[in-house]
């Protein structure tokens, strides 16, 4: 990264904050995870029905990405990010009062619709502020705070429910979620105090009407009518499908086949994040040495050979394995974002949520599609499958990629 392209104090504050902001995020995804039999036991409730709790989640989570996209280029990036993270912070806080299972269904769901416009609008506040020869690494960073959310939720949400209760484990991501939302809203009065003193004008974005579900659909549908996003929609939704598909039943294959206690099996599936944890810290080498095609394509094996190798007795080569796995996805992954913030210039905001509703589905149609095949092919076959078809998903993009800057050098 060039002098140039270096961020501005400012932009680095935000950007640590927007992280922040994205470990809170997925921490309260992943945060219910190992609390069930606790809630089950506390609620009288089976753990089926306990589970709505994640489900609750997940599906706001989906659906409200097609809200938040647009409402962020209307509105301000950073503005509906602060009322977002306040949102979820009051639900967070919610759930620790919850007397039904059903009140704490509910409270999930609004919890998840205000953590979705966390991160993908913080990827269009990125693609808007920094330059694109040094937006990959920017948000390879910018990604170390989410997935060291994931790790955090599928780990300490267990520590936290045995601790101090699963009631007070729901304080903890809407401390981070107030703080997240007092630095926003501290920067945003200390710009326009600052713009006051210049005789200068800061704009967040119109205060116009609330778009209509219509105006919403035609936003959506420019973005789908462009040829280019639509490859990187296809390819995204593809990626979350076969790596989903594939390791979602990683710990479930280890606990049954290998007869290791669900803990190891937790924390060989944390590899993954960690995995990903170290892309971030090295990425910055990595894309310079590599380069957007060869990363897409090494990334694609890596994840391969972890999940190839994947299987033992011994949790920490299996953590080991799921971290290899882990970071090539994330390299991957990466590339691909990166693209997704030029895709819509003019729509940064909806360009990424439609990115992010094409993983989100990709990941869904994955784990549900491989709970068909895992019991009439076998696990090892799905995951075969899964890893071979990834590595030739990452070589069609980068052939691709190739094609697309040959065209417009």
């Amino acid at each position: 990264m060039n002098s140039a392209d270096r961020l501005d104090s400012g932009q680095v504050r935000t950007l640590i904050t927007l992280s922040c902001g994205a470990f809170a995020s997925q921490a309260s995804v992943r945060l219910c995870d190992p609390m069930l039999p606790q809630l089950s036991a506390e609620l009288g409730e089976s753990l089926a029905e306990v589970a709505q709790t994640i489900t609750a989640f997940s599906i706001a989570y989906g659906i409200f990405q097609l809200i938040h996209g647009p409402m962020g280029d209307r509105f301000g990036k950073l503005r509906w990010v602060r009322y977002a993270c306040v949102a979820a912070a009051l639900t967070s806080v919610a759930c620790m009062f919850a007397g039904s299972l059903m009140q704490l269904i509910t409270l999930r769901f609004f919890t998840g619709a205000a953590c979705a416009a966390l991160i993908p609008l913080s990827l269009a506040w990125i693609g808007d502020s920094v330059p694109y020869q040094a937006r990959q690494a920017v948000l390879a960073k910018f990604m170390t705070g989410s997935t060291i959310g994931v790790v955090f939720g599928q780990v300490a949400g267990g520590v936290l429910a045995d601790t101090i209760g699963w009631r007070l484990s729901f304080g903890f991501p809407a401390l981070v979620l107030v703080a997240v939302a007092a630095v926003l809203f501290s920067d945003a009065r200390r710009a326009k105090q600052i713009a006051k003193i210049n005789g200068t004008v800061v704009s967040e974005g119109s205060d116009g009407p609330v778009p209509s579900p219509s105006a919403i659909a035609r936003q959506f549908g420019g973005v789908i009518a462009m040829p280019w996003a639509r490859v990187l929609l296809t390819v995204v939704f593809l990626e979350g499908m076969l790596v989903y598909g594939a390791f979602a039943y990683v710990p479930s294959w280890l606990h049954l086949r290998y007869e290791l206690p669900l803990w190891q099996c937790g924390m060989a599936a944390a590899g993954f994040g960690l995995g990903g944890m170290t892309y971030a810290l090295s990425s910055s080498h990595l894309i310079r040495l590599l380069g957007e095609q060869r990363l897409l394509i090494g990334g694609a094996g890596l994840f391969a050979a972890g999940m190839l190798l994947v299987g033992g007795e011994w949790w920490p080569m299996q953590t080991f394995f799921c971290a290899l796995s882990g970071m090539g996805f994330f390299m991957l992954h990466n590339t691909l974002q990166v693209h997704a913030t030029q895709m819509a210039p003019t729509a940064r905001g909806t360009g990424i949520a439609a990115f992010a509703v094409g993983l989100f589905s990709g990941q869904s149609t994955g784990v549900a599609l491989g709970s068909v095949l895992v019991g009439v092919i076998g696990f090892e076959s799905v995951l075969i499958g899964s890893s071979a078809l990834l590595v030739l998903l990452a070589v069609v993009m980068a052939t691709l990629l190739t094609r697309r800057d040959r065209q417009t050098a």
